[in-house]
């Protein structure tokens, strides 16, 4: 039945082409598009089963850099950034260690955002070498960032001073 479907499908795919005023335009095209095989992006997880199924989960290894004080210091460097974007544009002062502040926890704020996206949707058990690749790409991205944040701060006018001239243009 599948075959006699898909054939038949092939055919009116390669027919003539109809009236721009047909009613049905394109169905055979739908049609055949939902007929195609499902393709797996990723290959699927191991179904094996360690032990018994009625074995606890394993519990990793407790550190206090993975727990607590992680979470902490996210949310000092989140709160921490609401100010520090505030107060040079409502104070009016250009200080260099304000904004050599600044750039620094929005670096340490976009590195621990986007490491988070990694760890929750690349899973070491399925891809370890996409997984490790991307930790890669972003350490090299986050000292290119800090670097050029940097130089952007030392060698001209700062991030605060170029939002200020940027807004008043």
């Amino acid at each position: 039945m599948a075959s006699f479907a898909r054939s038949s499908l092939l055919r009116q795919t390669l027919a003539a082409p109809r009236s721009p005023f047909c009613k049905n335009v394109g169905v055979s095209q739908t049609v055949a598009f939902h007929a195609s095989a499902k393709k797996q992006i990723l290959p699927p997880l191991p179904q094996s089963v360690q032990g018994t199924m009625n074995d606890p989960a394993p519990v990793p290894e407790t550190h206090p850099t993975h727990g607590s004080y992680h979470w902490s210091f996210e949310r000092l460097v989140s709160v921490g950034l609401i100010p520090l974007t505030i107060a040079p544009f409502a104070a009016g002062s250009l200080n260099p260690v304000m904004d050599a502040v600044l750039c620094s926890l929005i670096v340490a704020h976009s590195h621990i955002g986007f490491q988070a996206a990694i760890v929750d949707y690349f899973p070491p058990q399925r891809v370890p070498k996409f997984r490790s690749l991307c930790n890669w790409l972003l350490r090299a991205f986050t000292l290119t960032t800090a670097v050029g944040l940097y130089e952007f701060e030392t060698n001209d006018v700062g991030i605060t001073e170029a939002l200020r001239r940027m807004w008043t243009a």
